[in-house]
């Protein structure tokens, strides 16, 4: 049976597999879900927008002849992975994550670690301070509850509804960044602390690596539980998983 994969997609590692597959004889079509503006060209399928649940998602894969998932969403998205994971057993098709390592605390990091979005807006009560909030534009209104600061939003896509902080500045601006960037970015709005995911891989550490070297402290906010699948690290060792499976 020729194999048809369907990828969740909207991180730099799904873009990295459907270039790769595009050089294989396995059909794939990598999917987004719609919520930034500018969505990547790819050299294989795509379609936008979202599945309407495990329902909707196993329908698709019954009616396009999927054979494979990968979910290689961002390591935050842990409905969409759950979603994954129950249509999957419901359509009793083989799935793989491919996602990356999540960062470590290095000696010289000054890191606060908190369980989730709530828990991060918890811990900005008390003083004033100049933030750094680096969590996307979903989970802003969580922190409207500490008008006391001054917010450094860098967006990838400008909200159609301005974000309601009395005291901000929106950067949009899509990375990757640069450690010396991101020091000069940090350095210019004087910023003294930083709310960020553990998104993992390279293409956002630098602002950990600039918040580092600047002796920044950073709230940490830890990767949600995602139900135990097959994961990988690399495009490679999912294309050989494809090839052997099923």
């Amino acid at each position: 049976m020729p194999k048809n994969l369907l990828i969740l997609g909207g991180t730099t590692e799904a873009s990295s597999l459907a270039h790769l597959i595009s050089k294989t004889e396995f059909n794939a079509t990598i999917s987004y879900a719609g919520r930034v503006e500018r969505i990547r060209q790819q050299p294989i399928q795509r379609r936008i927008g979202g599945f309407g649940g495990v329902e909707g998602l196993a329908s698709y894969i019954t009616a396009n002849g999927i054979t494979h998932l990968v979910d290689a969403t961002h390591p935050f998205a842990a409905q969409m992975s759950q979603n994954a994971f129950l249509a999957c057993q419901k359509t009793n098709i083989p799935l793989a994550a491919l996602t990356r390592p999540q960062w470590k605390k290095q000696k010289a990091d000054k890191w606060r670690l908190v369980p989730n979005i709530k828990a991060a807006a918890a811990a900005l009560e008390g003083d004033p301070k100049r933030v750094m909030l680096a969590i996307g534009r979903m989970h802003l209104a969580q922190f409207y509850n500490n008008p006391q600061h001054f917010f450094l939003l860098r967006l990838v896509d400008r909200p159609e509804v301005p974000p309601l902080f009395p005291n901000q500045v929106i950067e949009i601006s899509c990375g990757p960044f640069t450690t010396g960037q991101d020091k000069l970015l940090l350095s210019r709005y004087k910023i003294d602390l930083i709310v960020a995911k553990n998104a993992g891989g390279k293409a956002a550490y630098a602002k950990i690596e600039a918040a580092r070297q600047l002796e920044i402290e950073v709230i940490m906010i830890e990767r949600p539980v995602i139900v135990d699948r097959l994961t990988f690290y690399n495009s490679e060792e999912v294309i050989h998983w494809i090839s052997v499976s099923g």
